[in-house]
């Protein structure tokens, strides 16, 4: 079954990608810790609760993991311009130097295993990745 196979797939190269961020780091940044610095180095500044909405997690958990960022300096907390009873969250110079850090490792090892893919799978490999995007956004 098409679905069970690519389940099991994804989920063997998440797991190992999730595991090479989280390994043989000099910084105790988690996993989440780092796919919140990456939502807010792409989007911007953003409200907990907008943070949480985009990471499909409770508000709680954003905001012990904004709570652990802040405190590192990896993350400000602002009041919302538009509405001062809001907090706003934003990446410092601190954690995007961890994000790029991490990130630069990664694409680093991923790039490596491509390598050793043969022309035609890389370019089944970059067939499939719009697919893989769009199958990502309807989950």
């Amino acid at each position: 079954m098409l679905a069970k196979d690519l389940r099991i797939a994804v989920g063997r190269l998440a797991r190992r990608i999730r595991q090479l961020y989280t390994n043989g780091a000099d910084d105790d940044v988690s996993f989440s810790e780092l796919a919140v610095l990456a939502r807010l180095d792409r989007e911007g500044a953003l409200t907990s609760a907008r943070l949480a909405a985009l990471e499909r997690v409770t508000a709680q958990a954003i905001g012990t993991i904004l709570g652990g960022l802040h405190r590192r300096g990896l993350v400000a907390r602002d009041p919302d311009p538009e509405d001062g009873r809001r907090v706003i969250s934003s990446i410092t110079g601190k954690g995007q130097a961890a994000l790029v850090s991490r990130d630069l490792v990664i694409t680093e090892r991923l790039a490596a295993a491509v390598d050793t893919l043969t022309p035609e799978e890389r370019e089944r490999l970059a067939a499939a990745l719009p697919i893989l995007a769009v199958l990502a956004d309807r989950l």
